[in-house]
C-alpha cells in the first residue's frame, strides 16, 4: 500500500513532471516549409556555385572578349574622330589661303584702281601742259614729302613733264638741297651727297613725263622746314630748272 501511494504521488503529486501542451500544425503546412526550405538552400548553393566559377575564372575568356570587343570601337571611333579632324583641318586651312587670296585681290583692285585714276589725273594734267607751255620745256608738278614711321626718314613723289608734241629724250638727275632745323640751328644737306652723285634713285630718263618716288634719310632730331628740287641735264654743273618748296 505504501508502495502504490509513494508511485502516485511521484506521478501526480508536486515532484510529478510537468506537462506541455502543443498545438497541432497540418500536414501541408509542414511540407510547405520543407519546400521553401529547400528553395532556399538551393539559391544559396547556385549562387555559391556561380560566385566560385567567377572567382576561379572560368568566365573571364568572355568578359575579355567583351573588353577585346570594346576596345576594337573605341580605336574604330579614334580613327574615324581622326580622321574628321584632318579633314576639319584642310577645310579650315583651304578656307584661310581663299579668304587670304581674297584680301590679296581686293587690296590689289584697289591698288590698280588707284593707280588708273592717278594716270588718269596725270595724262589730262600732261595733255593740258603740252597744249599751252612751251616746247622742250621742263616743268615740276604734284610735289609731295611724307614722313615715315621710322623718325629721320621721308618719302618724296615728284611728276617730271616735258612740254612740246616733238619734244626730245631728256636725260639728267635730280638734287635736293634740304634746309633743316637741329638742335636750334638750321642745317643745310644736299642729296644725294657728292659720294653718290651717279645714285640711280636719282636718275631721270623720260620724253614726256616721269613720275619719281623715293626715300631719303636725315638725323631723327632733325626737322625738314623747307627744300629745293634741282633738275641737272645730262653731266652739266647748271640746273636745268629749281623748284622750291616750304615746308609748315
Amino acid at each position: 500500500m505504501k508502495r502504490l501511494t509513494k508511485k502516485f504521488a511521484r506521478r501526480f503529486g508536486i515532484d510529478a513532471p510537468r506537462l506541455a501542451v502543443r498545438p497541432h500544425m497540418p500536414w501541408y503546412w509542414r511540407w510547405s516549409g520543407l519546400f521553401a526550405a529547400g528553395i532556399l538552400m538551393a539559391g544559396v548553393a547556385w549562387f555559391t556555385y556561380d560566385f566560385g566559377l567567377e572567382y576561379a575564372g572560368f568566365r573571364q575568356g568572355e568578359a575579355a572578349r567583351l573588353r577585346a570587343q570594346l576596345n576594337e570601337t573605341v580605336l574604330k571611333q579614334q580613327v574615324e574622330l581622326a580622321e574628321l579632324n584632318a579633314r576639319t583641318a584642310t577645310a579650315e586651312r583651304q578656307l584661310q589661303m581663299e579668304r587670304a587670296t581674297f584680301i590679296d585681290l581686293q587690296r590689289q583692285v584697289k591698288n590698280l584702281a588707284q593707280d588708273n585714276a592717278r594716270l588718269k589725273e596725270d595724262l589730262a594734267f600732261f595733255q593740258s601742259l603740252t597744249a599751252t607751255g612751251k616746247p622742250g620745256s621742263i616743268s615740276i608738278n604734284r610735289f609731295r614729302l611724307l614722313p615715315e614711321p621710322v623718325p629721320g626718314e621721308y618719302r618724296y613723289q615728284l611728276l617730271l613733264v616735258q612740254t612740246g608734241e616733238r619734244a626730245k629724250e631728256f636725260t639728267g638727275r635730280l638734287q635736293f638741297v634740304l634746309n633743316l632745323q637741329q638742335d636750334g640751328r638750321k642745317v643745310v644737306l644736299v642729296l644725294p651727297q657728292e659720294s653718290t652723285q651717279s645714285a640711280k634713285e636719282y636718275q631721270v630718263s623720260f620724253k614726256l613725263f616721269q613720275r619719281v618716288e623715293g626715300m631719303f634719310r636725315i638725323s631723327p632730331d632733325a626737322t625738314v622746314k623747307g627744300l629745293q628740287v634741282r633738275v641737272f641735264e645730262g653731266n652739266s654743273d647748271a640746273p636745268r630748272l629749281t623748284h622750291n618748296v616750304t615746308l609748315s
